[in-house]
Protein backbone atom coordinates (compact mmCIF):
# COMPACT_ATOMS: atom_id res chain seq x y z
CA UNK A 1 0.00 0.00 0.00
CA UNK A 2 2.88 2.53 0.98
CA UNK A 3 4.68 1.84 -2.68
CA UNK A 4 1.19 2.24 -4.53
CA UNK A 5 0.44 5.71 -2.43
CA UNK A 6 4.14 6.59 -3.41
CA UNK A 7 3.22 6.40 -7.01
CA UNK A 8 -0.11 8.22 -7.03
CA UNK A 9 1.68 11.09 -4.84
CA UNK A 10 4.14 11.40 -7.95
CA UNK A 11 2.03 10.78 -10.39
CA UNK A 12 -0.02 13.82 -8.88
CA UNK A 13 2.78 16.03 -9.68
CA UNK A 14 2.61 15.66 -13.14
CA UNK A 15 -1.01 14.67 -13.91
CA UNK A 16 -4.90 15.27 -12.84
CA UNK A 17 -6.42 12.11 -12.02
CA UNK A 18 -9.07 10.76 -9.82
CA UNK A 19 -7.68 6.77 -10.02
CA UNK A 20 -4.79 5.34 -11.69
CA UNK A 21 -6.20 2.48 -13.84
CA UNK A 22 -3.31 0.28 -13.94
CA UNK A 23 0.34 -0.08 -12.09
CA UNK A 24 2.81 -2.27 -13.65
CA UNK A 25 6.37 -2.27 -12.74
CA UNK A 26 9.16 -2.74 -15.33
CA UNK A 27 12.16 -4.70 -14.10
CA UNK A 28 14.22 -4.02 -17.52
CA UNK A 29 16.99 -2.14 -15.73
CA UNK A 30 19.05 -2.61 -12.37
CA UNK A 31 19.41 1.11 -11.36
CA UNK A 32 15.94 2.88 -11.18
CA UNK A 33 12.63 2.32 -10.65
CA UNK A 34 10.13 2.07 -13.52
CA UNK A 35 6.72 1.55 -13.68
CA UNK A 36 4.00 1.22 -16.03
CA UNK A 37 0.75 3.44 -15.61
CA UNK A 38 -1.91 4.12 -17.10
CA UNK A 39 -4.40 7.41 -16.28
CA UNK A 40 -7.33 9.00 -17.62
CA UNK A 41 -6.64 5.80 -20.89
CA UNK A 42 -3.62 6.72 -21.58
CA UNK A 43 -0.22 4.99 -20.53
CA UNK A 44 2.98 6.58 -19.00
CA UNK A 45 5.77 5.77 -17.66
CA UNK A 46 7.05 6.88 -14.34
CA UNK A 47 10.90 6.59 -13.23
CA UNK A 48 12.22 6.83 -9.70
CA UNK A 49 15.95 7.91 -10.25
CA UNK A 50 18.48 6.38 -8.24
CA UNK A 51 20.08 9.23 -6.28
CA UNK A 52 23.08 6.93 -5.01
CA UNK A 53 24.06 6.43 -8.48
CA UNK A 54 23.62 9.80 -10.39
CA UNK A 55 24.41 12.51 -7.79
CA UNK A 56 23.12 15.45 -9.66
CA UNK A 57 19.37 14.28 -10.98
CA UNK A 58 18.61 17.98 -12.11
CA UNK A 59 21.64 17.81 -14.47
CA UNK A 60 20.93 14.41 -15.52
CA UNK A 61 17.17 15.67 -16.21
CA UNK A 62 18.68 18.95 -18.07
CA UNK A 63 20.45 16.68 -20.48
CA UNK A 64 17.82 14.63 -21.21
CA UNK A 65 15.72 17.26 -21.57
CA UNK A 66 18.05 19.30 -24.16
CA UNK A 67 19.03 16.07 -26.12
CA UNK A 68 15.31 14.67 -26.40
CA UNK A 69 13.69 18.15 -27.63
CA UNK A 70 16.65 18.39 -30.39
CA UNK A 71 15.65 14.98 -31.62
CA UNK A 72 12.11 16.01 -31.46
CA UNK A 73 12.27 19.20 -33.67
CA UNK A 74 14.65 16.99 -36.09
CA UNK A 75 12.07 14.04 -36.41
CA UNK A 76 9.05 16.39 -36.85
CA UNK A 77 11.01 18.33 -39.38
CA UNK A 78 12.01 15.22 -40.99
CA UNK A 79 7.88 13.84 -41.13
CA UNK A 80 8.43 11.41 -38.18
CA UNK A 81 6.00 10.73 -35.31
CA UNK A 82 8.28 12.61 -32.30
CA UNK A 83 6.12 10.77 -29.59
CA UNK A 84 7.33 7.35 -30.82
CA UNK A 85 11.05 8.32 -32.13
CA UNK A 86 12.42 9.65 -29.21
CA UNK A 87 11.21 9.82 -25.74
CA UNK A 88 8.54 12.30 -24.34
CA UNK A 89 9.09 14.01 -21.31
CA UNK A 90 5.76 14.86 -19.23
CA UNK A 91 6.17 17.97 -17.51
CA UNK A 92 4.96 18.61 -14.03
CA UNK A 93 1.95 20.60 -13.17
CA UNK A 94 4.62 24.11 -12.23
CA UNK A 95 6.11 23.34 -15.94
CA UNK A 96 9.48 21.07 -14.91
CA UNK A 97 10.19 18.30 -16.25
CA UNK A 98 11.07 16.37 -12.66
CA UNK A 99 9.44 16.14 -9.27
CA UNK A 100 11.52 15.68 -5.94
CA UNK A 101 9.86 14.63 -2.60
CA UNK A 102 10.42 12.97 0.35
CA UNK A 103 10.02 9.82 -1.46
CA UNK A 104 12.31 10.76 -4.08
CA UNK A 105 13.12 11.84 -7.45
CA UNK A 106 10.88 11.25 -10.58
CA UNK A 107 10.34 11.55 -14.20
CA UNK A 108 7.90 10.67 -16.32
CA UNK A 109 7.53 9.86 -20.58
CA UNK A 110 4.51 9.26 -22.58
CA UNK A 111 4.50 5.49 -22.70
CA UNK A 112 5.40 4.05 -26.69
CA UNK A 113 2.75 1.65 -27.43
CA UNK A 114 3.14 -1.49 -29.65
CA UNK A 115 7.21 -1.85 -29.54
CA UNK A 116 9.10 -3.71 -27.10
CA UNK A 117 12.40 -3.83 -26.27
CA UNK A 118 14.43 -7.03 -25.85
CA UNK A 119 17.10 -8.68 -23.53
CA UNK A 120 18.22 -10.64 -26.50
CA UNK A 121 18.01 -10.69 -30.32
CA UNK A 122 15.13 -13.26 -30.32
CA UNK A 123 14.89 -12.79 -34.20
CA UNK A 124 17.14 -12.55 -37.15
CA UNK A 125 18.09 -8.74 -37.73
CA UNK A 126 17.21 -7.45 -34.29
CA UNK A 127 20.68 -6.98 -33.72
CA UNK A 128 21.03 -5.21 -36.89
CA UNK A 129 17.63 -2.85 -36.23
CA UNK A 130 19.95 -2.08 -32.91
CA UNK A 131 22.86 -0.49 -34.73
CA UNK A 132 20.21 1.23 -37.11
CA UNK A 133 18.96 2.71 -34.12
CA UNK A 134 22.48 3.72 -32.43
CA UNK A 135 23.27 5.12 -35.57
CA UNK A 136 20.21 7.17 -36.43
CA UNK A 137 20.63 8.81 -32.93
CA UNK A 138 24.20 9.96 -33.57
CA UNK A 139 22.96 11.09 -36.94
CA UNK A 140 20.38 13.16 -35.69
CA UNK A 141 22.34 14.64 -32.78
CA UNK A 142 24.90 15.44 -35.20
CA UNK A 143 24.99 18.97 -35.10
CA UNK A 144 24.07 19.51 -31.08
CA UNK A 145 26.73 20.58 -29.23
CA UNK A 146 27.35 17.92 -26.95
CA UNK A 147 29.73 20.10 -24.69
CA UNK A 148 26.74 21.98 -23.03
CA UNK A 149 25.83 18.38 -21.27
CA UNK A 150 26.90 17.23 -17.66
CA UNK A 151 28.82 14.36 -17.18
CA UNK A 152 26.44 12.00 -15.08
CA UNK A 153 29.15 10.00 -14.42
CA UNK A 154 32.83 11.30 -13.91
CA UNK A 155 35.17 9.96 -16.35
CA UNK A 156 32.79 7.43 -17.49
CA UNK A 157 34.97 5.96 -20.72
CA UNK A 158 37.99 7.81 -20.07
CA UNK A 159 40.38 4.62 -20.16
CA UNK A 160 43.71 6.17 -19.34
CA UNK A 161 42.32 7.13 -15.87
CA UNK A 162 40.37 3.43 -15.36
CA UNK A 163 44.47 2.29 -16.41
CA UNK A 164 45.22 4.73 -13.31
CA UNK A 165 42.70 3.12 -11.02
CA UNK A 166 43.89 -0.67 -12.15
CA UNK A 167 47.44 0.57 -11.35
CA UNK A 168 46.68 1.77 -8.02
CA UNK A 169 44.68 -1.36 -7.28
CA UNK A 170 47.70 -3.33 -8.31
CA UNK A 171 49.99 -1.11 -5.84
CA UNK A 172 47.82 -1.41 -2.84
CA UNK A 173 46.94 -5.02 -3.34
CA UNK A 174 44.75 -5.01 -0.57
CA UNK A 175 42.86 -8.49 -0.78
CA UNK A 176 46.07 -10.33 -1.84
CA UNK A 177 44.68 -11.39 -5.11
CA UNK A 178 47.54 -9.84 -7.11
CA UNK A 179 50.05 -12.91 -7.47
CA UNK A 180 47.12 -15.12 -9.53
CA UNK A 181 46.45 -11.96 -11.76
CA UNK A 182 49.90 -11.63 -12.91
CA UNK A 183 49.18 -12.88 -16.45
CA UNK A 184 46.23 -10.73 -17.23
CA UNK A 185 47.91 -8.00 -15.40
CA UNK A 186 51.07 -8.26 -17.76
CA UNK A 187 48.54 -7.95 -20.85
CA UNK A 188 46.85 -4.58 -19.65
CA UNK A 189 50.22 -2.90 -18.43
CA UNK A 190 51.18 -3.61 -21.93
CA UNK A 191 48.59 -1.69 -23.71
CA UNK A 192 48.98 1.27 -21.70
CA UNK A 193 49.89 3.66 -24.63
CA UNK A 194 46.70 2.45 -26.88
CA UNK A 195 44.62 3.70 -23.87
CA UNK A 196 45.47 7.14 -24.26
CA UNK A 197 44.44 6.63 -28.65
CA UNK A 198 40.54 7.87 -28.58
CA UNK A 199 41.07 10.10 -25.31
CA UNK A 200 43.91 12.20 -26.83
CA UNK A 201 41.98 12.29 -30.16
CA UNK A 202 39.07 13.83 -28.37
CA UNK A 203 41.42 16.81 -26.43
CA UNK A 204 43.01 17.88 -29.74
CA UNK A 205 40.02 17.92 -31.88
CA UNK A 206 40.97 15.41 -34.44
CA UNK A 207 37.52 13.31 -34.17
CA UNK A 208 34.28 15.22 -32.84
CA UNK A 209 32.76 15.59 -29.17
CA UNK A 210 29.74 14.03 -30.06
CA UNK A 211 26.76 13.09 -27.14
CA UNK A 212 27.59 9.25 -26.28
CA UNK A 213 24.27 6.91 -25.27
CA UNK A 214 27.40 4.68 -23.24
CA UNK A 215 24.88 2.03 -22.84
CA UNK A 216 24.53 0.56 -26.52
CA UNK A 217 22.76 -3.00 -25.22
CA UNK A 218 19.65 -4.32 -27.64
CA UNK A 219 17.38 -3.81 -24.61
CA UNK A 220 17.95 -0.11 -24.88
CA UNK A 221 16.25 0.13 -28.49
CA UNK A 222 12.37 -0.11 -28.67
CA UNK A 223 11.64 -2.66 -31.64
CA UNK A 224 8.49 -1.99 -33.30
CA UNK A 225 6.00 -5.29 -32.39
CA UNK A 226 4.46 -5.11 -36.07
CA UNK A 227 7.46 -4.07 -38.43
CA UNK A 228 10.19 -5.30 -36.07
CA UNK A 229 12.38 -2.28 -36.99
CA UNK A 230 14.15 -0.11 -34.38
CA UNK A 231 12.35 3.07 -33.63
CA UNK A 232 13.25 5.06 -30.57
CA UNK A 233 16.69 4.60 -28.58
CA UNK A 234 15.93 4.74 -24.80
CA UNK A 235 17.66 4.80 -21.38
CA UNK A 236 18.93 8.60 -21.91
CA UNK A 237 20.71 8.48 -18.29
CA UNK A 238 24.41 8.12 -19.32
CA UNK A 239 24.13 10.13 -22.45
CA UNK A 240 27.12 13.04 -22.03
CA UNK A 241 30.05 14.14 -24.26
CA UNK A 242 32.52 11.55 -25.76
CA UNK A 243 33.00 10.04 -28.72
CA UNK A 244 31.14 8.01 -30.76
CA UNK A 245 33.57 5.25 -31.21
CA UNK A 246 32.62 4.66 -27.34
CA UNK A 247 28.92 3.60 -28.44
CA UNK A 248 30.11 2.00 -31.62
CA UNK A 249 32.92 -0.08 -29.87
CA UNK A 250 30.69 -1.33 -26.67
CA UNK A 251 28.04 -2.83 -29.00
CA UNK A 252 30.60 -4.89 -30.94
CA UNK A 253 31.97 -5.83 -27.15
CA UNK A 254 28.84 -6.92 -25.66
CA UNK A 255 26.56 -7.91 -28.86
CA UNK A 256 29.15 -9.77 -31.16
CA UNK A 257 31.14 -11.72 -28.39
CA UNK A 258 30.59 -15.39 -29.62
CA UNK A 259 30.07 -16.22 -25.55
CA UNK A 260 28.86 -15.05 -22.50
CA UNK A 261 30.69 -12.40 -20.30
CA UNK A 262 31.94 -15.05 -18.05
CA UNK A 263 32.26 -18.00 -19.98
CA UNK A 264 35.46 -20.04 -18.18
CA UNK A 265 36.06 -22.17 -21.79
CA UNK A 266 37.76 -18.99 -23.48
CA UNK A 267 38.32 -21.47 -26.56
CA UNK A 268 34.61 -20.59 -26.93
CA UNK A 269 35.64 -16.60 -26.96
CA UNK A 270 35.93 -14.73 -30.08
CA UNK A 271 34.19 -12.24 -31.68
CA UNK A 272 31.64 -13.11 -34.18
CA UNK A 273 32.53 -11.58 -37.81
CA UNK A 274 28.97 -12.13 -39.38
CA UNK A 275 27.61 -10.27 -35.97
CA UNK A 276 30.00 -7.66 -36.10
CA UNK A 277 29.24 -6.67 -40.20
CA UNK A 278 25.38 -7.28 -38.79
CA UNK A 279 26.07 -4.20 -36.68
CA UNK A 280 28.70 -2.07 -38.49
CA UNK A 281 25.88 -2.24 -41.79
CA UNK A 282 22.95 -0.89 -39.03
CA UNK A 283 24.80 1.54 -37.72
CA UNK A 284 27.32 3.08 -40.54
CA UNK A 285 24.34 2.86 -43.04
CA UNK A 286 22.24 5.31 -40.80
CA UNK A 287 25.37 7.96 -39.70
CA UNK A 288 25.91 8.87 -43.77
CA UNK A 289 27.64 11.45 -44.24
CA UNK A 290 28.04 12.66 -40.67
CA UNK A 291 31.11 10.45 -39.75
CA UNK A 292 34.22 11.90 -39.87
CA UNK A 293 37.61 9.90 -41.72
CA UNK A 294 39.44 9.67 -38.46
CA UNK A 295 36.39 8.09 -36.57
CA UNK A 296 36.64 5.57 -39.40
CA UNK A 297 39.96 5.19 -39.50
CA UNK A 298 39.66 4.62 -35.46
CA UNK A 299 36.00 2.47 -35.43
CA UNK A 300 37.96 -0.91 -35.22
CA UNK A 301 40.41 0.99 -31.92
CA UNK A 302 36.87 1.84 -30.37
CA UNK A 303 35.77 -1.76 -30.31
CA UNK A 304 38.85 -2.87 -28.75
CA UNK A 305 39.12 0.09 -26.85
CA UNK A 306 35.91 -0.54 -25.01
CA UNK A 307 36.78 -4.08 -24.41
CA UNK A 308 40.12 -3.30 -22.91
CA UNK A 309 38.89 -1.20 -20.78
CA UNK A 310 35.69 -3.05 -19.85
CA UNK A 311 38.15 -5.56 -18.60
CA UNK A 312 40.35 -3.40 -16.43
CA UNK A 313 37.26 -2.45 -14.81
CA UNK A 314 36.31 -6.19 -14.04
CA UNK A 315 40.24 -6.63 -13.09
CA UNK A 316 40.30 -3.43 -10.93
CA UNK A 317 36.98 -4.61 -8.70
CA UNK A 318 38.93 -7.98 -8.62
CA UNK A 319 41.42 -6.97 -6.77
CA UNK A 320 40.16 -4.63 -4.75
CA UNK A 321 37.31 -6.91 -3.46
CA UNK A 322 34.74 -7.35 -5.89
CA UNK A 323 32.62 -3.83 -4.35
CA UNK A 324 31.08 -2.69 -7.52
CA UNK A 325 29.98 -5.26 -10.32
CA UNK A 326 27.60 -7.54 -8.62
CA UNK A 327 28.70 -11.35 -8.49
CA UNK A 328 26.90 -14.33 -7.84
CA UNK A 329 30.38 -17.01 -7.71
CA UNK A 330 33.88 -16.40 -6.04
CA UNK A 331 36.04 -15.50 -9.24
CA UNK A 332 33.26 -14.25 -11.54
CA UNK A 333 34.73 -11.14 -11.94
CA UNK A 334 38.35 -12.56 -12.63
CA UNK A 335 36.22 -15.01 -15.03
CA UNK A 336 35.12 -11.77 -16.65
CA UNK A 337 38.42 -10.13 -16.67
CA UNK A 338 39.68 -13.14 -18.59
CA UNK A 339 36.46 -13.34 -21.43
CA UNK A 340 37.58 -9.60 -22.42
CA UNK A 341 41.02 -9.88 -22.68
CA UNK A 342 40.68 -13.04 -24.87
CA UNK A 343 38.27 -11.17 -26.94
CA UNK A 344 40.62 -8.03 -27.37
CA UNK A 345 43.47 -10.56 -28.58
CA UNK A 346 41.28 -11.92 -31.35
CA UNK A 347 40.44 -8.29 -32.48
CA UNK A 348 43.92 -7.30 -32.12
CA UNK A 349 44.42 -10.75 -34.15
CA UNK A 350 41.95 -10.37 -36.75
CA UNK A 351 42.07 -6.40 -37.62
CA UNK A 352 42.59 -6.76 -41.15
CA UNK A 353 39.48 -9.01 -41.56
CA UNK A 354 37.00 -6.39 -39.17
CA UNK A 355 38.25 -3.05 -40.68
CA UNK A 356 37.96 -4.55 -44.58
CA UNK A 357 33.86 -5.11 -42.87
CA UNK A 358 34.10 -1.68 -41.97
CA UNK A 359 35.09 -0.06 -45.37
CA UNK A 360 32.46 -2.41 -46.66
CA UNK A 361 29.88 -0.10 -45.23
CA UNK A 362 31.40 3.59 -45.55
Amino acid sequence: MERLNNIKKACSAFLEFENIEEIENIPNGHINVTDRVKINGRNYILQRINTSIFKDPVALMNNIYAVTEFLRSKITAAGGDPDRETLSLVKTKDGKFYHENENGFYRMYLYITNATCYNKAEKAGMFGESAKAFGRFQNLLAEFDATKLSESIKDFHNTPVRFNNLVNAIKADKCGRVAECKEEIDFYLARRDFCSTITDRLADGRIPTRVTHNDTKLNNVMIDDTTLKGICVIDLDTIMPGSMLYDFGDSIRFGASSAAEDEKDLSKVYCVPELYEEYASGFLGEMKGSITDEEIANLHNGAIMMTLECGMRFLTDYLEGDTYFRTHYAGQNLDRTRTQLTLVKDMEARRGLFEVIIKKYI
